[in-house]
């Protein structure tokens, strides 16, 4: 596996020996000073081009980067919108283990997308001096109670749809609903209590990864359980584990932000689950006359 040092050189000798390229930076976990150093870690570069068309019509020019084992053109997908005058990438897993995600942008592009960088080639001083890394943007943001009502009310709310589907065995639509809409919700005031907990200056990072750094060991474990196989009784258990860990983090934030929350609207949504949970399959009514 090439070292970091041998690919920055060669991606940094690319870079000024082509005359399209005007300058390069480097982004992502690599410049993020709270990101652990790993393995897996990609090489997130852009190199600043004043057109990308010579590149996105030359398939071979990135042959000089490596042996490709797989790899992806994202702003060819059909699923995703682009604009490939101005932006255009390269997603590269080498056979040495070395993964590198590249793109070639137009200033334009790239003044609305430097965030945290560091500077390699800059021929014609055309890029903002970087300033010291930081993660800051990223750090979890105080809630308004705004938020906090409205996530709380998605939260409970849309475990309706759940009990319909678990009583109609419809596994897929339930897991869906879990995932896309109730999860997030979970996830983000377990990510505001970390917040309040570190005054509100530390990431959880994408998707909450770092979650487990901040959270105390028993609760990390039991948002863990919220994860269950796709069947009746086990996503049953993983739900009333989300109702009482978020009723239980919504409480404590409420108390110590100083935030209203509808106590009654929880009880109540609970107790309506525990009722559809023990709800025979051929039952007539959801509440008998």
């Amino acid at each position: 596996m090439r070292s970091e040092k041998e690919m920055l050189d060669l991606i940094i000798k690319t870079a000024e020996e082509d005359p399209r390229v005007r300058a390069a930076y480097l982004e992502g976990s690599r410049v993020n000073p709270n990101v652990p150093k790993d393995i897996f870690q990609d090489y997130d570069v852009v190199y600043v081009v004043n057109e990308t068309k010579s590149f996105r019509e030359d398939r071979q020019w990135i042959d000089r980067f490596g042996e490709r084992l797989f790899m992806q053109y994202p702003e060819d997908s059909i699923y995703f919108s682009s604009d490939v005058e101005n932006c255009y990438g390269w997603l590269m897993q080498f056979t040495d283990g070395n993964r590198l995600d590249l793109h070639v942008s137009t200033m334009k592009a790239v003044q609305s997308s430097l965030e945290i960088y560091r500077i390699l080639v800059d021929k014609d001083g055309i890029l903002p001096e970087a300033k010291p890394a930081s993660d800051e943007i990223y750090w979890v943001k105080k809630p308004t109670e705004e938020q906090f009502y409205f996530t709380c009310n998605e939260f409970w709310w849309c475990l309706d749809n759940v009990a319909k589907g678990l009583w109609r065995e419809e596994l897929p639509y339930v897991m869906d609903m879990i995932h896309l809409y109730i999860r997030p919700m979970l996830t983000r005031i377990l990510e505001w209590k970390i917040g309040r907990d570190n005054n509100f200056s530390v990431s959880v990072g994408k998707s909450a990864k770092y979650m487990k750094r901040y959270l105390p060991e028993e609760t990390y474990k039991r948002y863990l359980l919220t994860y269950s196989q796709a069947e009746t009784e086990a996503v049953w258990d993983a739900v009333f584990i989300m109702c009482d860990l978020f009723r239980q983090t919504e409480e404590e934030l409420a108390e110590k932000m100083n935030f209203h929350f509808d106590a009654a609207e929880a009880d109540n949504c609970r107790a309506y689950l525990e009722h559809v949970r023990k709800l025979p399959a051929d039952a007539r009514e959801i509440y008998e006359s």
